[in-house]
């Protein structure tokens, strides 16, 4: 990845289409079920969201491989999508970018206060 490619995020782009051309080959409950994913998993990711595609490419691999085996989506995720996509990136108090976010912003906010005094 060259330093345009990183600014700009082309490569994530890239990388995300594939990842759409590969879900489109799936069953239609599965491909349900990854765009559930998708939608869930990027509460999770950092500013750009480069962490994030490591795991949705370990996830659609997942898919890929339980659908070529004739398993259903149910039997593979279990009924709680969200809860998967919370299990891939971390326990139930796994950071999401709003708690990021928020930290960040307190503090900033003390070091202003902070200095006031």
């Amino acid at each position: 990845m060259n330093f345009l490619e990183k600014i700009t995020g082309s490569d994530m782009t890239k990388e995300m289409k594939d990842f759409e051309a590969r879900a489109k080959v799936l069953p239609g409950d599965y491909q349900t079920a990854w765009k559930e994913i998708v939608s869930n998993l990027w509460i999770h990711g950092d500013f750009t969201g480069r962490n994030l595609m490591p795991i949705l490419d370990s996830a659609l691999e997942l898919l890929e491989v339980t659908s070529a085996d004739g398993q259903s989506v149910e039997e593979v995720l279990g009924d709680d999508i969200k809860g998967f996509c919370t299990a891939l990136v971390g326990d139930e108090s796994a950071k999401n970018y709003r708690d990021k976010w928020r930290d960040q912003l307190n503090k900033n906010v003390a070091r202003k206060l902070g200095g006031l005094k």
